[in-house]
């Protein structure tokens, strides 16, 4: 039986024909914005089925939300999706509980409802946590990274829960507009009886080794390390098909 107050959790507002209709846009947006959305090949998960899942990822940028709604259904199809946003811009957005996002407000009373919601959620084997677990802006290439201890108390608390690290970056490659880049990490299982602490240093450390994975992928520059999740409009590739008809007319 659902908990006192379900009614209001984030999993029982979402709306899928809502959300299904934002993916469409975001997707669009993003084709538009960058030169291709990839996924390296380094580390593409399992979909971790009949298990509560929590993704946790550096926070690079403002685009990381826009990029969990591209690679959930990719990835995790099927699954009840939901995170956390400040509370501050919710109001300003509130259609966003209808996308299974929920408010958050600074301070230990923010962090004491992340956990209540969070514990809540992840109830059901079926949700996926996604979270920026850094809680501020960092450059991907900042060292050491600094994650909030609230993953580490839902690895420590929550049953048959699944951690994946997940690295972010935007980068430039070829072209005029930015490459984003993902790589997942090193699944990890939570389990009770490990002090927060030392989850927190075993999640920093798994979340370190795939953004240091995916930095080496980037520098390479070779898009066949990637998958291709989103191709992007690419202004070069435009311009030289452009330029390669106007040759073949003349």
């Amino acid at each position: 039986m659902p908990e006192p107050g379900f009614e209001r959790h984030p999993l029982a507002l979402r709306s899928p024909a809502l959300l299904a209709a934002f993916r469409c846009y975001v997707r669009c947006f993003a084709w538009m914005r960058f030169s291709a959305v990839r996924v390296s090949r380094g580390g593409l998960p399992a979909p971790f089925s009949g298990r509560p899942l929590v993704i946790y990822s550096n926070h690079p940028s403002w685009w990381d939300p826009a990029i969990f709604m591209i690679a959930g259904p990719k990835f995790f199809p099927g699954r009840l999706e939901f995170g956390p946003m400040a509370a501050a811009e919710l109001r300003k957005w509130g259609f966003f509980r209808r996308l299974g996002v929920f408010g958050l407000e600074p301070g230990r009373r923010g962090a004491a409802q992340f956990l209540r919601v969070a514990r809540q959620g992840l109830a059901d084997p079926r949700a996926a946590l996604w979270i920026t677990a850094e809680g501020a802006f960092t450059d991907a290439r900042k060292r050491p990274l600094h994650l909030q201890p609230g993953v580490a108390h839902l690895a420590r608390d929550v049953r048959d829960v699944v951690l994946l690290p997940l690295a972010l970056d935007y980068v430039f490659w070829n072209e005029s507009r930015p490459e984003v880049l993902l790589r997942f990490g090193e699944p990890i299982a939570g389990a009770p009886g490990i002090p927060v602490a030392e989850w927190r240093g075993r999640l920093t450390g798994a979340l370190t080794e795939a953004m240091d994975g995916l930095a080496q992928d980037s520098a390479a520059r070779d898009p066949l390390r990637f998958m291709t999740l989103i191709p992007g409009a690419t202004q070069t590739g435009l311009l030289f098909q452009k330029t390669r008809r106007a040759a073949a007319a003349s």
